[in-house]
Order: C-alpha cells, then structure tokens, then sequence
C-alpha cells in the first residue's frame, strides 16, 4: 500500500492532528518521504469530500471547506438529536474517571473503542472540553464542561451520585489503570 494512502488511514483514525515527526516514526520512513506522501496525498484529495490541513510541524484531514455550508446543517441537526448510548459512556467516563479528567486513550480503553467522533460530538455540545494535560503538554484530556455540571444539576462533580463509593472502587481496580504507562506494562 502506498504511503500516502497510509498517512491518510492515520490521520482519519486518529480525527486530530498529528506531527510530522510521529508520522515518520510510526511508519518508520524518513520526514521527507512523509513530506512527498503528503504532497500526493494532497492531490488526489483534490475535488473530494476531504483536505489536508498543515500547520506548523503537524497535518489533519479536514472536511473540504466548500462542504461548509452541508457540514453545518448536519451538524445542527446531530445537535438535536438525544445522546447515544456511546455518548453517555464517554461523559460517564469522563466523569467519574478522576478529578483531573480522562485521557482518550483512557477513554478508548475503558470502552474498547475509538472514541475520537464521540468526544467530537460532545465538546461541539459543550459538554466536555479539551484541555492541555497538566503533566504532559504532549496530550489532552477531557473534563465535563460548566454546562454538563449545571444540565446535571450538580454544583461540583463531587456531588454526582455515590462519587465517593464508585471513586474508591475504579481506583482499587486492577482492570483500570491510572495511567497509560501502567496499562501499557501490564
């Protein structure tokens, strides 16, 4: 398969964006083969529903800015619509995970899935937001926005149901790691 057929398959399952440096790493070629991919990748996006978006040292794909307008009417209606059983998980996740947040890759392991569209569909919501790590800027995480807490009527998150109890037993399981190190070398 091609190299640039590759780096587009990252791009869309990781749905943010990536540096250069770690394309080059995890295909394991060097930077300018992943500068030529993203050259031909670009061209054959051409006059399609994507494009690739640069900036700095880092690469997206992107819906075509033409689509603008179909983008956001789809959107306003996905809006609308009530919260998947999916969506729930995740803000559960998010909310009972600890008090600094979740991480997606802590998300995606506890669900067993992909989260990256549902963790989209719930910050363009306003019901969670993505935030620099406090420990390491290389990665976000995701806590419940103000408007969560309030739709939830709750003043803190401390104040969700049994927090304390469920806190205390996520925290004594084996099966959910603080960290992603600890899980990695499990």
């Amino acid at each position: 398969m091609n190299l640039d057929a590759k780096i587009e398959a990252i791009l869309f399952i990781k749905g943010e964006p990536v540096k250069l440096k770690q394309l080059a790493k995890s295909l394991d070629v060097e930077i300018s083969n992943i500068e030529e991919a993203l050259k031909s990748l670009e061209e054959r996006l051409r006059d399609r529903g994507l494009q690739l978006v640069r900036k700095e040292d880092e690469v997206a794909l992107s819906t075509a800015s033409e689509l603008g307008p179909l983008i956001e009417q789809i959107q306003k209606e996905e809006l609308n619509k009530e919260l998947s059983k999916a969506a729930l998980e995740t803000i559960a996740i998010i909310l009972y995970h600890n008090s600094e947040g979740a991480r997606r890759s802590d998300i995606d392991w506890i669900r067993g899935v992909n989260s990256s569209f549902i963790l989209r569909g719930l910050a363009m919501r306003g019901l969670v937001e993505k935030v620099s790590h406090p420990t390491d800027k290389r990665t976000f995480i995701y806590k419940p926005s103000f408007d969560l807490l309030s739709y939830l009527g709750i003043g803190k998150i401390e104040d969700l149901p049994e927090y304390a109890a469920i806190r205390e037993k996520l925290q004594n399981s084996a099966s959910l790691p603080e960290n992603k190190d600890e899980a990695t070398s499990s």
